[in-house]
């Protein structure tokens, strides 16, 4: 498939500090690509030198083909949607949105037909009159959006776009934000440190840490095989059990990770061991189950459990448990009432759904 975005080997320093380093990315025409990871890994910085904001220092964007390293940000086509809306407060909804379209040579009617379907787009056709003072939050992140798919860009950028929302609008404006991309085609960039989002709206993952990119694919094979510790305790929660390899079947290996023993990890879980002794078991956390003590049922890997900590989220509940030595987080759908703090139960999994990871030099092992 075609690239809308091609960046190769692209540096930005401040200074004596490098915020990106050497990163080289393909971004795919009409994909949802997320850029993720916590603050300071340089994903907005990315998205900057995307739009020209600010300039690389080393390395090559390309856009559409088009290096674009030395283009102004009003030569690039670009849609952009901050945290923070910048509309105009003294603009009518209307102006707002056409904004853009009066430096692009579109007026008259071409401009108000543009304008009247960018937002119906957003569901908000009857606003045209007004000013950003009598919308509601959720209502001017709309209009920031139709004002950036007005001027028909060929990529669509959007940074931390859902930040300033409460929780429930925020799920809103995801699905409507998805619904938008998908209905354009339009090739969008997205900055979240929020992992909800990347994983519910993105077509590919791209999780950032200190200026790098630590693994790049999409939502579920990152979730479900995270390429290191840090992406595995990033994306959702995760325990982490130092073992060892003590045996092997084919491609797949059998492990020791106390406190469970020979745990039967299948070759499409065990693949990126690269043939190590020593390894770190990764088990989500929602993929341990918690059932009564003394329960025989369910196959797998079982050990008896100590609840210590009940952490009670509605639908879910958070478990963090005592089994043997360690203290292990699970997270199960509430079916009746929950586990008590001190109750014996069982700690269960199936080794489908761990994965491994090589340990590094010098960890210590189980």
């Amino acid at each position: 498939m075609e690239n809308a975005v091609e960046l190769r080997d692209i540096v930005k320093r401040f200074g004596s500090f490098t915020a990106v380093h050497r990163m080289s990315l393909d971004i795919e025409q009409g994909s949802f690509l997320t850029l993720l990871g916590p603050s300071g890994c340089g994903k907005t910085t990315t998205l900057r030198m995307i739009a020209g904001l600010i300039d690389t220092t080393e390395g090559d964007i390309s856009i559409k083909g088009k290096r674009v390293n030395n283009l102004p940000i009003h030569k690039r086509n670009l849609g952009i949607v901050f945290q923070n809306y910048a509309l105009f407060p003294h603009k009518t909804i209307n102006e707002n949105v056409a904004f853009g379209l009066k430096y692009r040579g579109v007026v008259g009617e071409e401009a108000e037909r543009r304008v009247r379907d960018a937002l119906e787009l957003v569901q908000l056709p009857q606003m045209g009159d007004r000013y950003p003072r009598q919308l509601s939050g959720g209502q001017q992140q709309r209009i920031a959006l139709a004002r950036a798919i007005v001027i028909e860009p060929d990529v669509l950028l959007l940074d931390e776009p859902l930040s300033a929302l409460d929780a429930n609008l925020r799920e809103d404006m995801r699905v409507e934000l998805k619904r938008i991309q998908d209905k354009l085609g339009i090739t969008t960039v997205f900055v979240t440190h929020d992992q909800g989002e990347a994983l519910a709206m993105s077509d590919k993952i791209v999780v950032m840490r200190g200026g790098k990119i630590e693994q790049v694919g999409e939502p579920q094979a990152v979730y479900d095989a995270p390429e290191s510790e840090f992406v595995a305790e990033f994306l959702g929660s995760t325990n982490i059990l130092g073992g060892r390899v003590s045996g092997r079947q084919g491609e797949g290996v059998t492990v020791d990770a106390t406190p469970f023993e020979g745990v039967e990890v299948p070759a499409d879980r065990a693949g990126q061991t690269n043939g190590a002794t020593d390894i770190k078991l990764l088990l989500r956390a929602e993929k341990l189950l918690v059932e009564p003590g003394g329960s025989a049922d369910g196959g797998g890997i079982a050990a008896p459990a100590v609840v210590e900590t009940v952490d009670y989220q509605g639908q879910s509940v958070r478990y963090f448990l005592r089994v043997g030595d360690r203290r292990l987080q699970a997270i199960n759908m509430v079916n009746g009432k929950p586990f008590a703090e001190g109750e014996t139960v069982t700690a269960r999994f199936d080794p489908r759904h761990c994965s491994l990871l090589p340990a590094q030099p010098g960890e210590a092992q189980a």
